[in-house]
């Protein structure tokens, strides 16, 4: 069993067994027929993923990583706010009519401030820190800025990341407000596992733990069935990770830098509605 698929089960059932309906409650999310999404919770899931062991990607269900990493790069990388820029249709529903997501997410990544350096956008900041600063402890990234809230097409979810080298490894926390554990958990975790991945190989590091923090872990009501059919599926092994080691450059990377041997992982005829 793969450490992804045992955390998996082990969040989902502590969500189902001791989590809190909502259902009393007037929530934003709906169905696309209009109907409330409520959902069952839980404050504060706390993951620790130690990626020197092993790639933290689930076999319970498949979990799309090229299309996972195209959306990471179209933050990190291009630090665009523009789907006509991401070759994926994940942020459609918040889009307008010229494909922007306001000033959220990449937009965040790339905005320049001055420092006693030069001047940096986030990104570039946790770089540089990384290879010049490695004992800092004030490398990180927030993409919650309250000044710019209100031209957001969705507030971020996965919204900081905090970096620390120890013993020439990089580990990093990544704080989220809120996850929904069916469609979007592991999906954010291997995002953020590769992002680990490219950071640590470009500053002469090598990955370390990634833990993931989840202010509200939920599972919408419509999802229950589903996610108790997923983990009646026996896990499989994780695959192996890999990732091109000639890259020395954050922005070369590209979809293709990375694959997975031995991917094994269950088909499901199930499908899967998106609450927004």
């Amino acid at each position: 069993m793969s450490i992804a698929d045992r955390i998996f089960i082990d969040n989902v059932k502590d969500i189902l067994e001791n989590g809190t309906w909502d259902t009393g409650m007037d929530v934003r999310p709906k169905w696309e027929d209009g109907t409330p999404a409520h959902t069952i919770s839980r404050f504060c899931v706390v993951n620790r993923y130690d990626l020197s062991k092993e790639f933290p990607i689930t076999t319970l269900r498949r979990t799309f990583l090229k299309t996972a990493v195209k959306e990471l790069l179209w933050i990190w990388q291009k630090k665009s706010n523009n789907i006509k820029d991401l070759d994926a249709h994940i942020w459609d529903s918040w889009a307008d009519e010229n494909g922007s997501i306001g000033k959220a997410y990449g937009y965040q990544l790339g905005v320049k401030h001055h420092y006693p350096e030069g001047d940096f956008d986030q990104v570039d900041r946790v770089l540089y820190d990384l290879k010049h600063n490695p004992s800092s402890r004030r490398i990180m990234t927030n993409l919650y800025n309250h000044h710019d809230l209100s031209e957001m097409g969705l507030y971020p979810c996965a919204y900081s990341m905090t970096f620390n080298v120890s013993g020439g490894k990089l580990n990093a926390l990544l704080n989220q407000r809120s996850q929904d554990m069916l469609t979007a958990n592991n999906w954010n975790v291997c995002q953020y596992a590769v992002l680990v991945y490219m950071l640590a190989q470009v500053s002469g590091l090598q990955p370390g733990e990634l833990v993931h923090v989840i202010a509200n872990a939920h599972i919408y009501d419509r999802h229950v069935p589903i996610i108790k059919e997923i983990i009646k599926n026996e896990p499989f092994d994780a695959p192996k990770f890999n990732i091109d080691s000639s890259i020395d450059d954050f922005y070369k990377f590209t979809p293709d830098s990375f694959s997975l041997d031995g991917y094994k992982y269950h088909e499901g005829d199930f499908k899967i509605e998106v609450a927004i």
